[in-house]
């Protein structure tokens, strides 16, 4: 086809030297700044190349990002979209049998590859804002190369990102030619406005929004976390400008008209203030911005494998992220970024935010890999791979579900889960939901949980889902529509409109969150061990049982976003084989004693319990360990003399090394099996344990043939020339003796241990136990500054012996006698 002559960018510059890379190779990297023309350029100028006889496959990170650059394209080409340029994304697709540029998202990619690896008709893949390192943009360019390798060698990948570890990702395409843009931007003046300790950020932004509407012109671009943090600001702006001004929201869960109308050029005379999430950061231009307020502060997901939930946490941008950030105010005119931090804290930041593969859910990749006929991740070329951690709960997740085999290999549930476009747990709760004819509606609740917003921001599923099916507009309307698409992917006649609610549908997804009120209104615990809460003021509160779907925060503070009430009955026929009964030893901390119970248990969740005769001997001494693993060892009736044993022991340790056992607390609560639970006999509470049998229980650790050294290494007592004992401390680095300097008179040598290897440090006191020196050398002690102590003593303490020359004196523990 014929392409116009295309506007002159900056990255037109490097066009000639971006054709003779993928002339004469496969494999190019491109490192060109926002506002260079990338996206838009590069893709129509490979048209032209001869090699180009396929398609076009453009990844954008982001929906908004591929309808911008697909209009962008289309009118340059003076076409509609979904002509000669189309997009594909999950909720809407503009292509026709012209297409030869299709903008997709990043994951619509990939399942293209896996459901086609050969990508017949394609010609190149080019990879747009790669710096953002999604997981679907990772494994998409793990699978592009995997195909290039072993199926297509005509195929032309080529990698651009205006912040880029341009090294990293050269290496990882094995060094192709690597093309630099400089750009064209306009002088960016960068100020800091530093956030007073506690003061919330959407003040703080709404503060700097109004302070630089008045002090400059243009529009402005505010950069916040999230969308509560946006809607704060917005309303805090609210009717603090004029008519000439509109502050419009952007984020994610908005509908495309709502985000179409945030990147629009502003109406002339019109001033916009935006109010953005990290959408804003690449990809997209917004027109007449010549100021950005960033706050510093991004929301990315963490996954807690050992609990297989996924939490928003917000944190500090990278310096990459902050430079993207301000160089949105140099687009077309000069700009002014304003920077709510101090400028010393910028040096501190990340240089790139971390990619998504390592610290998110990994059972999609794993189902994928599966898929794909692949074990061992190492055998793709990943630039980072999946974390082995993170990739095994993955795959314990997806036998669980019926998706994989023990040998990880896919089976037929699993390849259906996989043609259905949903995350796995969801997937796996549409095929349990098809075999009892409600797979429609399941494929409903799906959607609605994939895409934030629809049905409301409501806590209950059930009322949002009756709101969702009758919820207007275009957004809800493509998402029903997907949903009936995915549902008939289910086995016929099973994807039907089944009466059912959404806890027993999310049963089948989310087992281990089924969820049990404890302590109150508002307070659960679910079968993974964690809490959850939400406020008394929701209905759901005041539920028996839950199935939460979403949840965020840390431990026990998770704040439930999303959940379905549902019956023990319901979780009973859902989940026979998950139900265990048991009786089980446990320790109760309020008592500290231990007692016998028999139970119903659900995970964590006991469902019934029933109380059995109080057990004794190693049972009970188990449960008393596992009490002592969180009450710590101080629960425990320590004499005396076991701590001293303790810490003659630990000296040894310290300073002798192995195999002196080690005898600090996080040392003995590892091993409280081999020295405690041996030794407890038929105790069952903790005040009932002897301290005996702490001392036998610590001596057990010390290796037999060691035991004879104990008392010759680090003896208990020091036997003075008076004949009396005195103990020795070995609570720090040496061993010290408090003794009177009367009980050592006739020393000639310093006292010492461990076969005189150690001397004791001497704490010397007065007749009435005062410290009158610290000594390591009592003959020097003696023959130096004695004499001063002497002279100080003998006029406090006329009735003791104060001899000019102790050395040769009699050592005694009495006073002088009458008369002397």
């Amino acid at each position: 086809m014929k392409i116009p002559v295309l506007p002159e960018l900056p990255v037109s510059a490097a066009l000639p030297e971006i054709s003779a890379a993928l002339c004469n190779g496969t494999r190019a990297v491109l490192s060109a700044p926002p506002g260079a023309g990338k996206t838009t350029l590069v893709p129509l100028s490979l048209l032209r190349e001869p090699w180009c006889s396929g398609k076009i496959i453009l990844l954008e990170p982001r929906r908004l990002a591929a309808r911008a650059a697909a209009r962008r394209m289309a009118a340059l080409l003076r076409e509609a979209v979904g002509e000669t340029v189309g997009y594909r994304m999950r909720l809407d697709s503009r292509i026709s049998t012209r297409t030869r540029i299709e903008v997709v998202t990043e994951g619509v990619f990939a399942r293209m590859v896996l459901d086609e690896p050969e990508l017949a008709g394609v010609s190149a893949v080019l990879f747009d804002e790669f710096h953002e390192r999604s997981l679907d943009a990772d494994f998409s360019l793990t699978l592009a190369l995997d195909v290039q390798d072993g199926l297509r060698d005509d195929l032309r990948i080529m990698v651009m990102s205006a912040t880029l570890d341009v090294e990293r990702v050269a290496t990882l395409l094995d060094h192709p030619p690597v093309i630099v843009s400089e750009g064209r931007s306009f002088p960016v003046d960068i100020r800091h406005r530093d956030r007073p300790a506690g003061e919330r950020i959407e003040d703080s932004v709404a503060q700097a929004v109004i302070a630089a509407h008045a002090a400059e012109t243009g529009s402005i671009l505010a950069f916040l976390p999230g969308q509560g943090e946006i809607l704060r600001t917005a309303e805090r702006l609210a009717g603090r400008f004029g008519s000439d001004t509109v502050v419009v929201p952007l984020y994610g869960n908005l509908g495309q008209a709502e985000q179409d109308l945030a990147i629009r050029p502003s109406l002339a005379g019109q001033r916009k203030i935006v109010l953005s999430t990290s959408i804003a950061e690449t990809s997209i231009t917004i027109d007449g911005v010549r100021i950005v307020i960033d706050s510093g502060l991004q929301r990315l997901p963490v996954f807690e494998p050992a609990t297989g939930t996924t939490r928003l946490e917000t944190v500090r941008v990278s310096r990459a992220s902050a430079d993207q950030r301000a160089g949105r105010a140099g687009r077309t005119e000069p700009g002014t970024a304003i920077r709510l931090w101090h400028p010393g804290q910028t040096a501190a930041l990340a240089a790139f935010t971390p990619p998504q593969i390592l610290a998110t859910d990994l059972s999609q990749l794993a189902l994928d890999l599966a898929h794909w006929g692949v074990k061992d991740p190492a055998s793709l070329r990943f630039l980072d791979p999946p974390p082995a951690p993170a990739l095994a709960e993955a795959r314990s997740l997806l036998i669980a579900l019926g998706a994989l085999d023990e040998n990880f290999a896919l089976v037929d549930k699993g390849r259906l889960m996989r043609r259905l476009s949903l995350p796995p747990r969801l997937a796996a709760m549409a095929v349990a939901a098809a075999e009892d004819g409600a797979g429609r509606v399941a494929c409903q609740l799906a959607v609605l949980l994939t895409e934030q917003g629809l049905g409301g921001d409501g806590v209950d599923l059930d009322d949002r889902l009756r709101r969702f099916r009758h919820e207007r507009g275009s957004r809800a309307e493509a998402a029903r529509a997907l949903a009936d698409r995915i549902a008939q992917s289910l086995p016929k006649p099973l994807a039907g409109q089944g009466e059912t609610t959404a806890g027993r549908l999310l049963l089948h997804a989310f087992p281990d969150r089924v969820a049990l009120q404890r302590g109150g209104r508002g307070r659960f615990l679910m079968a993974n061990g964690r809490g959850a809460e939400l406020p008394e003021t929701e209905r759901l509160a005041a539920s028996r049982m839950l199935v939460i779907a979403d949840l965020t925060g840390r431990a026990a503070q998770a704040r439930i976003l999303a959940a379905a009430e549902v019956s023990r009955m319901e979780v009973e026929e859902a989940l026979p084989d998950a139900i265990a009964q048991a009786e089980e030893c446990v320790f109760d901390r309020s008592s500290r004693q231990v007692r016998a119970r028999k139970v119903v248990r659900l995970g964590a969740i006991v469902l019934d319990e029933s109380p059995l005769p109080k057990p004794r001997g190693e049972q009970a001494a188990r449960a008393l360990a596992q009490g002592l693993r969180e009450l710590g060892l101080d629960a425990l009736p320590f004499s005396k003399e076991a701590l001293h044993l303790r810490q003659r022991i630990g000296f040894l340790h310290r300073t002798m090394g192995d195999p002196w056992p080690e005898m600090t607390d996080e040392a003995l609560l590892d091993r409280l099996d081999e020295w405690f639970v041996p030794f407890q006999g038929d105790a069952t509470r903790l005040d009932g344990i002897s301290a005996g049998s702490l001392s036998e229980g610590l001596r057990s650790l010390v290796p037999h043939a060691l035991l004879r050294d104990l008392d010759r290494l680090a003896p208990t007592h020091f036997e003075a020339p008076t004949g009396q004992r005195h103990p020795i401390r070995w609570d720090g680095e040496e061993p010290v003796l408090a003794i009177r300097v009367q009980e050592l008179f006739g020393l000639k040598t310093h006292p010492s241990v461990a076969g005189g290897r150690l001397p004791l440090v001497l704490e010397l006191t007065s007749p009435a136990h005062r410290p009158i020196q610290t000594t390591r050398d009592l003959p020097g002690f003696w023959a130096g500054s004695w004499k001063d102590v002497r002279a100080e003593m003998r006029g406090r303490y006329p009735k003791h012996p104060w001899p000019d020359n102790p050395a040769d004196a009699a050592p005694t523990t009495r006073a002088k006698p009458r008369g002397t």
